[in-house]
């Protein structure tokens, strides 16, 4: 939240003297270049060291290591993650000096009106890839984006890039209605349902963040969501806006024909109002990356984007990190680690693997909050029952305490033949103990799961 009556944009202007509290975060970084490219000086803190950290340095942003009150020297503003609370010393210091205080969705918020297109993607999941799909697709066509992304993505060798033209493309959490201190000109809504109950109420309180999110669009604007999606289409409903809808089911504006799949891979025609605008050969795989293709592709149009463009963009994409990545090989399987977290997530995972050419499934699946886990705990029983072995890790706290009690354990008394274990070295160990030739090892989760999986590559060399 932030701690200043003052609109943020009153000091996006050459000269103010910014810091960033957390400047070495995946989203601070880019908005510390962005902000330095608007003329602003740039200054920081992070309590690590990292190849970010020294990114910036390189750039001559003035990066300290640790958090101090004295770090704010002579700053106009403090940029935070939200992370960070008020007893930080930074923060608590720039509070006793009356320097203004703003969150990291604000000053996004800020940069948007610096462009004539922003297109932020939502929803419960899909947004990282979706996200990276139409960076690929806005890059093929030369528009030269300022980009935005949760994760890392291969063909910019980050999660963000810096560019010069009218567009800017973000990933839009909802997360603490983070998305409410945007300014879209396109919004795009893939899916929403009952996740982050920690600080929603339930599903009807995320559809209406989901709302508030869509009103935000300028009459001039477009609002994107999936017609095959009765969340999405809920939370627009009564909004008194034309819609742009796309879908594979369900009557929409843009819809795929012709759909085949090659070895798990989907390619379709992209259709507008019947007429094709674009064809596309995905190097993902599963149906509902068919979903999020139309999605990249319906911002993609009324943007006016050429097809050939959607179709050269689809086409190069083959993943963003922790998106069904590759790590390498153990024993003879093939180990591949993904972000999913949330049911519909793992549904859309295991579904999808299953079609591939593996002789067993092997799912390390590390849940990722307690309030999570407690809240959508038969639906992760139904889900964990599809690979044909289950090892659950325990919760991965992130920013919560264990008021309910709860554990992994619960989650293996309810799921046959599952495997538990306490730490990361246990799920190495029975990953090694029970991988063989033809098996797909999948390590799943938001924390820090990934680390099992290269380990256990690492026992390979």
């Amino acid at each position: 939240m932030s701690l200043s009556k003052v609109d943020i944009h009153e000091y996006m202007k050459p000269g103010v003297r910014v810091h960033l509290a957390g400047i070495g975060g995946v989203s601070m970084c880019p908005l510390a270049e962005v902000l330095r490219g608007m003329g602003l000086i740039v200054q920081g803190s992070d309590m690590n060291d990292s190849p970010t950290v020294q990114h910036l340095r390189s750039l001559g942003i003035h990066v300290d290591i640790g958090h101090s009150a004295e770090n704010l020297r002579n700053c106009d503003l403090v940029v935070r993650t939200a992370a960070i609370r008020n007893e930080n010393q930074e923060i608590a210091g720039a509070i006793a000096r009356g320097i203004p205080v703003y969150e990291r969705a604000e000053a996004w918020g800020a940069i948007m009106r610096q462009y004539e297109n922003a297109l932020c993607i939502s929803g419960t999941h899909g947004k990282t890839t979706t996200t990276s799909m139409a960076t690929h697709i806005f890059m093929a066509a030369q528009a030269d984006p300022t980009v935005m992304i949760g994760g890392t993505l291969p063909l910019l060798g980050a999660g963000y890039r810096v560019g010069e033209g009218d567009t800017i493309i973000l990933e839009s959490c909802e997360y603490c209605n983070s998305f409410h201190s945007f300014f879209p000109t396109v919004a795009v809504i893939l899916n929403v349902e009952a996740d982050h109950l920690d600080f929603f109420k339930d599903l009807e309180d995320v559809e209406s963040s989901f709302r508030k999110f869509a009103s935000l669009v300028p009459e001039n604007g477009h609002i994107i969501v999936n017609a095959d999606d009765e969340g999405a289409m809920d939370s627009v409903r009564g909004l008194g806006r034309e819609v742009f809808t796309f879908g594979i089911n369900a009557p929409a504006r843009c819809t795929a024909a012709n759909v085949a799949f090659h070895d798990g891979f989907p390619s379709f025609d992209i259709l507008v109002d019947g007429e094709e605008y674009s064809h596309a050969e995905l190097q993902v795989a599963g149906r509902h990356n068919i979903l999020n293709a139309l999605a990249a592709a319906s911002a993609a149009y009324v943007l006016h984007i050429p097809g050939g463009a959607v179709s050269r963009g689809l086409g190069s994409f083959t993943g963003a990190g922790r998106r069904f990545e590759h790590k390498g090989a153990f024993n003879g399987a093939e180990v591949y680690d993904d972000y999913a977290h949330h049911p519909g997530e793992l549904h859309a995972l295991l579904t999808t693997v299953k079609g591939l050419p593996y002789e067993r499934i092997i799912c390390a699946f590390q849940p990722h909050t307690y309030t999570r886990t407690h809240a959508l705990f038969d639906e992760f029983v139904q889900e964990l029952q599809l690979p044909d072995v289950t090892i659950v890790a325990e919760i991965y706290a992130a920013r919560e305490r264990n008021d309910l009690g709860i554990s992994s354990r619960d989650l293996v008394a309810k799921i046959p033949g599952s495997i538990y274990c306490a730490t990361l070295a246990e799920v190495t160990e029975e990953l090694a103990k029970i991988a063989r030739p033809g098996d797909l090892i999948l390590t799943v989760g938001a924390g820090d799961i990934v680390k099992a999986g290269e380990n256990l590559v690492s026992l390979q060399k």
